[in-house]
């Protein structure tokens, strides 16, 4: 009888049973509970600064002597605990990824390992990417073009004056959401990578699919940032891009999977063009 492969590593050879994974499991999500809630008490003990950075672009925008609002005498605190919680998210980040891997890792490979270590290391890289794109290009843009709708006292006539006074809570939840959006969208070359590798899409597929995905980048573009031009334009392009990115990824993938079968056909002593025999 042929012993069948266990799916643990090669420096493990013998099967963990169900109750030693429940365990182990156990432990990497109270450490992650742990490193999350010590990041939240240090942002929730300097979450002025983090508010400070997020309203930034708008006090540049309004200038001097403007100021935002709250109209619930419980919104200012709760608010506070939300931006602690989103801050703590990517503060934690680092130990929770951390805590995943030395879950998962002693399962695999040490060329499975390998393989996993670039997606792991480009998944933040690209998620805070988007998120300077937004904050530094597309938000100072945005912001100008909805002020621009404010309307001054009329001289010597009937009128009212329009003038924005933001709600923290309704700012606060705009930009956390426009951020994560943006981020969670450029993390597109690392999805489509992990498919091309698993053998789910391919590089020809994605490149005869162009055309299809200049307008899923736009439709998108459209929904997750605000209804003007600038905005839109500036996510569509840098998606488009990073589609290439991917395409050109998985013909990479594709090459290095013909070397190396090709390689395992030589050590074999397998000639292409000689017929196999099939069973």
């Amino acid at each position: 009888m042929l012993a069948t492969e266990t799916p643990s590593g090669p420096e493990h050879d013998r099967q963990m049973p169900i109750i030693e994974h429940l365990v182990e499991l156990r432990r990497r999500l109270i450490y992650s509970f742990v490193g999350f809630l010590i990041c939240f008490g240090i942002a929730f003990w300097k979450s002025d600064l983090v508010f400070n950075f997020l309203a930034d672009p708008l006090a540049h925008a309004l200038g001097e002597g403007r100021r935002m609002i709250y109209t619930d005498l419980t919104e200012a605190f709760f608010t506070r605990v939300k931006l602690a919680s989103w801050t703590a998210a990517f503060l934690a980040f680092p130990v929770i990824a951390t805590q995943a891997w030395m879950f998962i890792a002693p399962g695999l490979y040490k060329n499975e390992r390998s393989a996993f270590w670039p997606f792991l290391v480009a998944t933040p890289v690209l998620f805070f990417m988007g998120a300077a794109l937004l904050y530094y290009f597309i938000i100072p843009m945005a912001w100008e073009f909805f002020l621009s709708f404010q309307q001054l006292a009329p001289e010597g006539g009937i009128g009212l004056p329009i003038q924005f006074e933001g709600k923290v809570n309704e700012y606060l939840s705009l930009i956390m959401s426009l951020i994560f959006a943006f981020g969670i969208a450029f993390e597109l070359p690392v999805l489509l990578t992990l498919l091309a590798k698993v053998g789910i899409v391919s590089s020809a597929g994605l490149a005869s699919k162009r055309r299809y995905a200049v307008v899923v980048a736009f439709v998108v573009a459209a929904v997750v940032t605000p209804p003007d031009i600038i905005s839109q334009v500036g996510l569509a392009i840098p998606l488009i891009l990073l589609y290439e990115i991917s395409i050109w990824s998985a013909k990479l993938i594709e090459r290095n999977r013909a070397k190396a079968e090709a390689k395992r056909d030589a050590d074999l002593g397998i000639n292409d063009d000689e017929p196999r025999l099939t069973i």
